[in-house]
């Protein structure tokens, strides 16, 4: 398996994903068709991702493990300016068999 990726999603979003049999919404608020991409990030990302998009959310919020090898959708690292550092970008749903592993976080 290459690296894997990471995704902080609610819960809510990925029960939708479970019914629709794949994962569109781009970051908190914003889908995939509103963003171009679906925003992802490294092992070393996902915590301050969370603790600044997420912050306050009050229902339950999840930690999706994405194999890039088993993406349908391509992957492209790419600079964000205004956080200073490269990210992974999906552009496509997440197909759900990519996901590897999905760990609920704690409130």
């Amino acid at each position: 398996m290459t690296t894997p990726i990471f995704h902080v999603a609610l819960a809510a979003d990925w029960a939708a994903a479970q019914a629709s049999g794949e994962y569109a919404i781009s970051t908190r608020g914003r889908t995939l068709a509103e963003e171009g991409f679906i925003h992802a990030s490294r092992s070393d990302q996902w915590e301050a991702i969370r603790a600044r998009f997420y912050a306050g959310v009050t229902e339950q919020v999840l930690v999706l493990e994405i194999d890039p090898d088993r993406l349908t959708s391509p992957v492209v690292v790419e600079y964000v300016a205004e956080a200073g550092q490269e990210f992974p970008h999906i552009y496509g749903p997440i197909n759900l068999d990519a996901v590897v592993r999905v760990e609920p976080l704690d409130q």
